[in-house]
C-alpha cells in the first residue's frame, strides 16, 4: 500500500476536509473568542462580563421577564443563567423575585441602577461594529447568515444531523 503524500504548506488536499483550517465551527469558534476579547475591554468600565451584559441587553430590550424567557432568549439553560443573575443582583443590576401567580416561576427585572447603567452601554456597539472592520450592511449581511446557519443548524439537531440513524 502506498501512502499519499502529505500536501505542502497552504495546499490543502482535494477532499482533505478533516484538516483545522477547513472546518468551519473553528472559524466561527475563533471569531467568538476574538469578539470576547475586544468585549472583554469595552465591559470592564461597565462592570460586566460578556454573558452578563447579554442578560442586561435581555432586559433592557423585553423589561422584566421570567428566568426562563430570559433562558430562551439566550440559548441559556438555568444551571447557567441562575449564576450569572446571582452575580448581577449581588452587583445592584437586578432583582429577582418568584412569581405572585405561579411559585415555580422567578421573575427578573432590572434595578434602577440596572436601567442607569443602558446609558452607559449605548457606545459599546458602535465600538464593536468599529473594531470588526465591516461597514454596517456587511455585518448585518453576516449577522442575517449566521442567523440561518443556526437555524439550519438546529433544525438538523432536531433531525438527527444529516447522515445520522
Amino acid at each position: 500500500m502506498t501512502a499519499t503524500p502529505a500536501p505542502g504548506p497552504g495546499a490543502p488536499a482535494t477532499g482533505d476536509f478533516l484538516r483545522l483550517d477547513e472546518q468551519i465551527c473553528f472559524s466561527l469558534n475563533a471569531a467568538s473568542r476574538a469578539f470576547g476579547g475586544v468585549y472583554r475591554v469595552l465591559l470592564k468600565d461597565l462592570g460586566l462580563t460578556y454573558p452578563q451584559y447579554l442578560v442586561m441587553l435581555v432586559l433592557w430590550e423585553h423589561g422584566e421577564l421570567p428566568v426562563k424567557k430570559v433562558g430562551e432568549h439566550l440559548r441559556l439553560d438555568s444551571g447557567t443563567l441562575s449564576p450569572l443573575l446571582k452575580r448581577l443582583e449581588a452587583a445592584g443590576l437586578v432583582r429577582r423575585e418568584r412569581s405572585a401567580r405561579d411559585e415555580r416561576s422567578v421573575q427578573v427585572g432590572l434595578t434602577e441602577e440596572g436601567t442607569a447603567l443602558r446609558e452607559r452601554a449605548l457606545d459599546v456597539p458602535r465600538r464593536i461594529a468599529a473594531a470588526t472592520g465591516a461597514d454596517l450592511e456587511e455585518i448585518r449581511a453576516l449577522r442575517a447568515r449566521l442567523d440561518r446557519l443556526t437555524a439550519a443548524l438546529d433544525e438538523a439537531a432536531l433531525n438527527r444531523a444529516p447522515g445520522c440513524t
